[in-house]
């Protein structure tokens, strides 16, 4: 037999062979199948976080709407603590971003998104305003932490220029008397 024939034979019994059709049928069906886990995954945590966050937020606007904050003379130091321990330990503590200030009214309450500027080592540069009020005050409660997304490939979460994503809650409430 001639090296052609012999060439030709063994390509037309590796085209029949069967032995490797599941690796092969594995190896096209895994990338798409690990990425939708971590997809999964990654949004799971992103849904945890928010949830945390907002009931940290909740609390702590507990302590300023009862006048705790007020009476106590706390600093925006001792005010951001409070807020971290309010926390569970999915945050850093020193990563949070808090914004509490009075309102004239409830439709003049800003409760919007913020727009975060950085400096060129990517530290956020922006200041946050901390007033708790007084009794009677309307205030609003921001509070901001730039959420990391290890998830990038075909799933941008990211909100922020530093591939971050920005979670945000916020509280309006009314100081009581």
């Amino acid at each position: 037999m001639s090296r052609r024939r012999r060439a030709a034979a063994a390509i037309v019994r590796f085209l029949r062979s069967e032995g490797g059709g599941p690796a092969t049928e594995f190896a096209l069906v895994a990338a798409p199948f690990f990425g939708l886990m971590l997809a999964m995954l990654q949004v799971g945590l992103i849904y945890f976080a928010q949830q945390s966050l907002e009931t940290a937020v909740e609390e702590s606007a507990r302590l300023v709407l009862t006048g705790q904050v007020q009476n106590a003379n706390m600093t925006q130091s001792q005010f951001a603590t409070a807020v971290c321990n309010n926390s569970p330990g999915l945050f850093t503590c020193a990563n949070f971003m808090i914004d509490l200030q009075p309102a004239a009214s409830f439709a003049n309450a800003n409760v919007s998104m913020p727009t975060l500027t950085f400096d060129a080592n990517g530290n956020v540069t922006n200041t946050w305003q901390y007033n708790p009020g007084t009794p009677g005050d309307i205030m609003v409660m921001r509070v901001m932490y730039q959420w990391p997304v290890f998830l990038a490939p075909g799933l941008n979460l990211a909100s922020l220029s530093n591939g971050a994503l920005l979670l945000m809650s916020t509280a309006v409430f009314r100081n009581e008397p």
